[in-house]
């Protein structure tokens, strides 16, 4: 009994630690530029890297972490297969009453995927984002891993940046 005590106790206090963590550590801050520019052009997703560079005019203005879905090897092909989906796209809404914190919206699926879905007799999915984490966890913690269901994910503060600086039209390049 004392054992799992004692394993109860130490799992307690590394989640609290996690948490604090989370909630206490620095965070990276943004390249100096993104404060002079009051919009990007351009959003490269590297998924292999797990990373979000935004840019104007060709130069980067921010780059940020990010989480994918929760099986992110691979194009996506179907509805709830947990993949991001690869390929040029633009940000085509923009949704503040989101589930999540903030979110734009990328065209997907394309014509392209939708024929390649069908001709499978499966669906290809849709509501695709980029966003913040789940409002439900408020901005104490970043969730770790791939955790969505295809979306691209980042930190609360990092989707106000996004946000502020990220029009209708914007090109999102989503690589392997």
């Amino acid at each position: 009994m004392k054992r799992l005590l004692r394993l109860l106790g130490l799992v307690i206090l590394t989640g609290a630690v996690w948490m604090a963590w989370q909630a206490f550590a620095p965070h990276p801050l943004p390249p100096p530029q993104a404060a002079a520019v009051e919009q990007i052009d351009r959003i490269l997703i590297e998924k292999s890297a797990r990373r979000l560079t935004a840019s104007r005019g060709g130069e980067t203005v921010l780059e940020f972490p990010i989480a994918l879905g929760f099986d992110p090897s691979g194009d996506k092909f179907q509805e709830g297969d947990g993949k991001t989906p690869e390929g040029v796209f633009q940000i085509d809404r923009r949704n503040p009453n989101s589930a999540y914190h903030l979110s734009l919206g990328i065209n997907y699926p394309q014509p392209a995927d939708m024929a390649q879905a069908r001709a499978a007799g499966v669906s290809p999915g849709g509501d695709i984002f980029i966003h913040g984490q789940p409002n439900s966890v408020g901005n104490l913690i970043t969730l770790p891993g791939n955790w969505t269901a295809g979306c691209i994910a980042v930190s609360n503060e990092q989707m106000e940046t996004l946000w502020r600086l990220t029009q209708l039209g914007t090109e999102v390049e989503i690589r392997p």
